[in-house]
């Protein structure tokens, strides 16, 4: 359908605030886990900061020279330290294993939004947008949000608080020695901030790339048969190749500037630490330290140099999860099929009396489809629609099952415009049997009953008779529990159509819409299942699109479209007597 494609992230992200707010409201959800594991980092951390401590007290027991040393206390220091060591690395391993389950839980709960937004969503945004960057967004994306919560949350966590530690710990220990590090920190700090702004905007458009990488994909795959038909390998390898580069490239851009911040820190802090150095041994000499202070803050310098590098290529990866969940975020702000209006009714039990009145519709505002149409069809009534591609006939589909509202004009059913019926009731009301067959992994008898949940064996099988693909089915090894594979693709086009039409007489409804419903199966099938679908029709109001003519010559009435205009109706002898547009269609068809 025309219109815009949705592309999230081609950009720098509009709002990364208010994506890690909505990130952190999934993990609100989990307070008080999230809380105790906060404790326990915590916890770990500061037996990580003793450790330390405990070192350089152990330094300064051996300082007092050969023989002189208090080997009773280094020891005493040294099993101190390892115990402070082991309980960090206990506490770290709890943190972890804990953020792993929480980002896992996360994840499930923003899929199962993400997948009940789609199956809320107008018709009109999977019109718009391809299946394979929607997928993206599902799989590829929210597992980017979920492995940045499982591991970054962690380290930004721990980091912080050894950061901090650290710090307090070098206050204690010499003043003097701390003005050192504070000629490096403000340096990292605003190198940090610049380079994130740079590569904010390239991480999403990575996102975006891999979405658009993986749109194509599943467009090829679908269309693999066609593919090697029309000999277009080539074509499609070199088209791939292209968008490929393209996402590699966004990916190469982002991980290239990124990668330079770690070790870009990690230069300033040694430049510090040789700093350190150098003021240490001068205050050493002048005896304002001594040799256990220069080694505790050498140690805790490393402890707060050390997540200051982690810090700064976690940011990175925090801002292609930002990038990632912004474009979820995104699907998931996507307006929702209208609702119903306040007290609309229940369509139940309808006779099938249909009727549109000076209906006018376009997709996009500048461009209408459908010029003031009006048709109706009596209960019991087959009402053909037949014109050439882009008349408007599966557009009269999408406005009769309301996937689209009318611009203009109304549409009745049993003398109630669908607009003040519930869309569930009136969905349920047809049943559909398109040209574009959809099965799904599962039995044949589950893929038969789908639209009844509650139909029998023997309801299933008088349904498969009667579509004509009974005899077929118990050919199987396992009959009505052969498991057909995703989309049918271990089944023939035409016997994955007569799935469908057997779908469609097990759903008892009083209107039915075909959709060319024979246009995969031969001309013996059909003429069986011409049969079958008299004996379906009989009684109901149908709709049939058709492009063979010779299969609606008992319609009650034939409307024959052009771009988006009826210029003919009446029965099939009727509009053949007019020698008009339908007589040539009819006629090029036999000639």
């Amino acid at each position: 359908m025309p219109g815009p494609s949705d592309r999230g992230g081609r950009g720098r992200p509009k709002n990364a605030r208010g994506t890690l707010r909505r990130v952190i409201q999934y993990l609100a959800q989990y307070r008080w886990a999230v809380l105790f594991l906060l404790i326990c980092a915590f916890a770990s951390n500061i037996g990580n900061l003793l450790g330390p401590s405990f070192a350089g007290e152990a330094i300064g027991e051996a300082e007092a020279g050969i023989g002189q040393v208090n080997f009773e206390r280094v020891f005493y220091y040294a099993r101190w330290m390892l115990i402070a060591y082991l309980g960090g690395s206990a506490l770290s391993l709890l943190v972890n294993l804990g953020m792993m389950r929480i980002s896992r839980r996360v994840a499930q709960k923003m899929r199962r939004d993400v997948f009940d937004k789609l199956m809320a969503l107008p018709v009109r945004y999977f019109d718009r947008n391809q299946a394979g960057d929607i997928i993206s967004r599902v799989s590829y994306d929210i597992d980017v949000v979920g492995t940045s919560l499982s591991t970054d949350v962690v380290q930004i966590l721990t980091s912080v608080v050894t950061v901090a530690g650290s710090f307090l710990m070098m206050c204690i220990i010499s003043p003097a020695l701390v003005t050192c590090m504070l000629l490096t920190i403000p340096v990292s700090i605003l190198y940090t901030r610049y380079m994130g702004k740079k590569t904010r905007p390239l991480y999403a458009r990575r996102s975006a790339a891999y979405g658009k990488m993986n749109g194509f994909v599943e467009e090829m795959f679908s269309g693999q048969k066609t593919i090697l038909a029309y000999a277009h390998e080539d074509g499609v390898c070199g088209e791939f190749s292209a968008i490929n580069r393209e996402a590699a490239q966004a990916y190469r851009d982002a991980d290239a500037l990124g990668m330079t911040m770690g070790p870009t820190i990690g230069l300033i802090s040694n430049l510090g630490l040789s700093l350190i150095g150098l003021v240490g041994a001068v205050l050493y000499l002048r005896r304002v330290v001594d040799l256990s202070q220069i080694s505790k803050f050498v140690l805790y310098s490393r402890k707060f140099a050390g997540p200051i590098n982690e810090i700064a290529n976690i940011i990175n990866e925090i801002y292609s999860a930002l990038a990632a969940a912004e474009r979820v975020f995104q699907l998931l702000d996507q307006p929702e099929e209208a609702a119903d209006i306040y007290g609309a009714q229940t369509l139940a039990d309808p006779e099938g009396e249909v009727e549109a009145r000076h209906i006018s519709f376009g997709y996009v505002p500048e461009k209408t489809v459908l010029h003031d149409l009006s048709l109706k069809a009596e209960p019991g009534q087959t009402i053909a629609i037949v014109g050439h591609t882009g008349a408007g006939k599966t557009t009269v589909i999408n406005l009769l099952m309301r996937f689209y509202d009318v611009d203009a004009g109304e549409i009745l059913v049993d003398g109630r415009e669908i607009r003040g019926l519930t869309r569930k009731s009136l969905r349920r009301a047809y049943a559909m049997v398109l040209q574009d067959t959809w099965l799904f992994r599962g039995t044949i008898f589950e893929n038969i009953a789908y639209g009844k949940a509650d139909a029998t064996m023997e309801e299933v099988v008088s349904a498969a008779k009667a579509a004509r693909i009974h005899s077929y089915i118990m050919r199987l090894p396992e009959g009505y529990n052969t498991v057909i594979s995703e989309d049918g693709g271990n089944i023939s086009k035409g016997q994955k159509q007569l799935l469908t039409i057997a779908r469609a007489m097990l759903y008892d409804t009083r209107m039915l819409i075909l959709d060319e419903a024979t246009s995969n199966v031969d001309t013996h099938t059909e003429q069986q299942v011409q049969q079958a679908m008299r004996e379906l029709m009989r009684g109901k109001t149908c709709f049939v699109i058709a492009h063979r003519l010779s299969t609606i010559q008992n319609a009650d009435n034939i409307l024959v479209m052009d771009h988006g205009d009826v210029v003919e109706q009446g029965t099939h002898q009727q509009l053949m007597a007019r020698r008009g547009t339908y007589y040539k269609m009819y006629a090029s068809q036999f000639e």
